[in-house]
């Protein structure tokens, strides 16, 4: 698995080295690895001691203080749940009133740990042997939860007394995204038949999934943190309360470092497999407004920038382009799910006239985003080589209405220069109230 032989710290003498090396410091860990082979520790325990060591401070991020107990390997840390959206997950099991959940393609027990600590019972489910045992030593401090070593659609719910069903396909092969859900294991198709069995069923699938391929009959909800999307999940019956349909769950840092949660629904959609709605864009640059607002990349995978645009009095700045653009900025009801930023200057996208930009200005600090253009913002970054105290924001774009003989590309492609707006004074009757 990855290449990596945990079997070492699978031993006492393993545990109990591991739990007594400090903080990972990558300024010691030479050192330390030297220390403890002098010691007499052999040269394969004490690489995967100083490996998980470092693991675990790089898992923080995810999982906070349960870390420091886990044991990871990279590509199993990489595709694990952060623990604040598993807890998202765990509490509609909790608010379904589910007794028994089965954990369907658990991988090293990331999201089986927040079920642990919600629900009476889980089964944790992994075929991979390895990652099974992975998982057995992160869920060792849950009594009410059981590692099985076994394929996800073999296990006999009615007989195990499971009565909901989180499942997770594995959506990768040799390294690589398998995008067609059909060709995850366990394929889409099946894992949704499993509602035949059982009714409450929440499904983990990949935040680019065409809507097309959706259960009209379930709530999808795509979900981000701190602005990156991570997930989209299938809700079906007693899990899904807000009924069918779709909605962006926005997780953000808040000033004590616990996430603040913020959801947004669109009340006319009750069909996740329907479109999302396309509104008209601008005619051109002249008809831009003072501020450009860039939606939460979880409202656009949800498909929800034309309720957003309702909401803020604003239209796309080009054909199916997530870019929106008004007269005032956002207010604290849709501040959570829109970055809103004064726009500055437009300028055309040529290459070398940004080049003299950069020199001229002396730009050092280049903040570049980019969408329905061709271009790599940290390409572009590279070839303009910016150096200089100055700083500004760039979003790459296309204005205006499809062009190009309707093939959907538009000539005018433009870089529009901004900075941020202060947000909008709400009413005194309205406030945000954040999603529990």
């Amino acid at each position: 698995m990855d290449g990596f032989d945990l079997a070492p710290l699978l031993t006492p003498d393993g545990w109990r080295l591991l739990e007594s090396l400090p903080p990972y410091d990558p300024g010691q860990a030479l050192a330390l690895g030297e220390s403890l082979r002098r010691e007499g520790h052999s040269p394969a325990l004490v690489a995967a001691a100083l490996t998980q060591q470092r693991l675990r401070q790089r898992a923080a991020a995810k999982f906070g203080p349960f870390a420091a107990r886990m044991l990871f390997t990279p590509d199993a840390l990489e595709q694990a749940t952060r623990l604040a959206v598993s807890a998202h997950h765990a509490s509609r099991f909790a608010r379904a009133g589910s007794r028994c959940v089965a954990d369907l393609g658990c991988g090293i027990g990331g999201d089986a740990l927040a079920l642990a600590s919600l629900c009476p019972q889980v089964l944790a489910v992994e075929r991979d042997e390895p990652t099974a045992a992975l998982a057995t030593v992160n869920l060792s401090p849950f009594p009410n939860a059981e590692v099985r070593c076994a394929d996800a659609l073999e296990v006999d719910l009615a007989a195990e007394g499971v009565d909901a069903v989180f499942a997770d396909p594995a959506r990768r092969s040799g390294g690589r995204r398998i995008t067609d859900p059909e060709c995850w294991s366990p394929p889409l198709g099946q894992v949704l038949g499993l509602r035949e069995q059982v009714e409450a069923l929440g499904v983990k699938v990949a935040p680019g999934i065409d809507h097309a391929l959706l259960p009209a009959d379930a709530h999808v909800q795509w979900v981000s943190v701190d602005g990156q999307v991570v997930e989209a999940g299938i809700w079906c019956g007693p899990l899904a309360p807000e009924g069918s349909g779709r909605s962006a769950l926005v997780l953000h840092s808040g000033a004590d470092g616990e996430p603040v949660a913020h959801t947004l629904t669109d009340p006319d959609c009750d069909n996740p497999a329907t479109p999302p709605v396309q509104l008209d864009p601008v005619a051109g640059p002249e008809d831009l407004e003072g501020i450009i607002h860039e939606p939460d990349g979880a409202a656009i995978r949800a498909g929800l920038v034309a309720h957003l645009a309702g909401r803020l009095g604003a239209v796309p700045v080009g054909h199916r382009i997530a870019y929106l653009t008004g007269s005032t900025p956002a207010g604290a009801e849709a501040a959570p799910f829109v970055r809103s930023w004064r726009l500055v200057e437009v300028l055309p996208l040529h290459l070398k006239a940004l080049r003299s930009r950069v020199r001229n200005r002396g730009i050092g600090r280049l903040e570049i985003h980019a969408r329905g253009v061709d271009v790599s913002p940290e390409a572009l970054r590279a070839s303009l080589r910016p150096q200089g105290d100055a700083g500004e924001v760039w979003l790459l774009t296309r204005i205006g209405p499809r062009g190009d003989g309707g093939r959907g590309r538009s000539p005018r492609g433009a870089v529009l220069v901004v900075e941020p707006a202060a947000p909008a004074r709400p009413p005194e009757s309205c406030s945000a109230h954040p999603s529990s």
